[in-house]
């Protein structure tokens, strides 16, 4: 991890919606911080809060039914973002941070060409002529690798295969050079060739621009290949946050471990007739446990994990060490 201040600090983020039944929680209590040139992978079960907590950070969430904790901070380059103006924070959304969508033929208008809407954020976000957002758009498409670029700039969403388009997603989040990209399972529906071309293009990116990048994904195949440190969240809450090295060789939450437990392994098929599951189902927002809010699930729980909830602490006292949300961490004294 570079030895420099991050670029993004979140900092006891919750986020809460108004709903018929009342107000739920979706994140809750979320802190950490983002550098330049990292990639950070957030990963847990569908509704666990990794797209909330990333649609927070650019205010991409329905602002009539958003609500934001007091103490909650996205401090962007200092500033807050949760504290801006709508038009304070259009001139940074999809300029200084960029996002790819989860399904590129629901991100894209079908009615447009992918030339218009590559050069619709040039031409909110910069002073290029029509002439040069044209020229961008193609140098924008030939540095995501689309074949012939010149042709498809005047093609539609249809006409492209999902990995094409996918293309053109990252193109748009790219082509104002974000200082961070969100990348909300972008390999998702893609065949594994198709999804390893894009993981090497974003790498390729990375490294080309420094862009810092969030990759959100349920995938630990994909986090294996693509991250350097990795947030493993369940039911609102950071469980687990460690380099990737460190995560998979020695987890330290029972969560956590038993992910990587449930993961296809070589040579596997042959020993084991099924995967091992995690017995149980995540807790409804509207009725959380008052413990730990995967005790129920949990092989090591104890009789305080199920009446007290823990903190997210510290493991060792390097300055990016694990943290874990555990009060028996894994491998640890209690």
């Amino acid at each position: 991890m570079p030895d420099e201040q991050p670029i993004l600090k979140v900092r006891d983020l919750c986020t809460r919606f108004k709903t018929g039944r009342g107000i739920v929680t979706a994140v809750d209590g979320v802190s950490f911080e983002l550098y330049s040139g990292e990639t950070l992978g957030v990963v847990g079960e569908s509704g666990c809060g990794k797209t909330v907590t990333n649609k927070s950070i650019i205010r991409l969430l329905p602002e009539h039914v958003t609500r934001y904790g007091e103490g909650s901070v996205v401090d962007y380059r200092g500033t807050n973002l949760l504290e801006l103006k709508e038009h304070q924070m259009r001139a940074i959304r999809g300029n200084e941070i960029g996002m790819i969508f989860q399904e590129p033929m629901t991100a894209l208008n079908p009615v447009f060409t992918i030339g218009w809407q590559i050069e619709e954020a040039l031409q909110y976000h910069t002073d290029l002529s029509p002439s040069q957002r044209r020229t961008r758009a193609i140098e924008m498409l030939r540095l995501v690798e689309m074949p012939n670029p010149e042709k498809r700039i005047d093609e539609y969403p249809h006409q492209l295969s999902g990995g094409m388009r996918q293309r053109v997603v990252i193109a748009i989040a790219l082509c104002c050079e974000p200082e961070i990209l969100i990348a909300d399972e972008p390999t998702t529906a893609l065949d594994v060739t198709i999804q390893s071309q894009i993981l090497r293009l974003m790498e390729g990116l990375k490294q080309k621009t420094g862009t810092a990048i969030i990759l959100i994904t349920h995938d630990l195949g994909v986090v294996a290949q693509a991250c350097d440190r990795v947030i493993v969240m369940y039911a609102g809450q950071i469980v687990e946050m460690a380099p990737v090295r460190q995560l998979f060789h020695n987890p330290k939450h029972p969560y956590t471990k038993a992910l990587l437990d449930s993961m296809p392994k070589p040579g596997r098929a042959g020993h084991q007739k099924r995967l091992p599951a995690i017995e149980g189902t995540v807790p409804s927002l509207f009725n959380l446990p008052k413990g730990c809010r995967f005790a129920e699930r949990c092989g090591h729980r104890q009789n305080n994990c199920e009446t007290a909830l823990p903190d997210l602490i510290a493991i060792g006292n390097e300055p990016h060490s694990s943290k874990v949300r555990c009060f028996y961490p894994l491998g640890e004294t209690a």
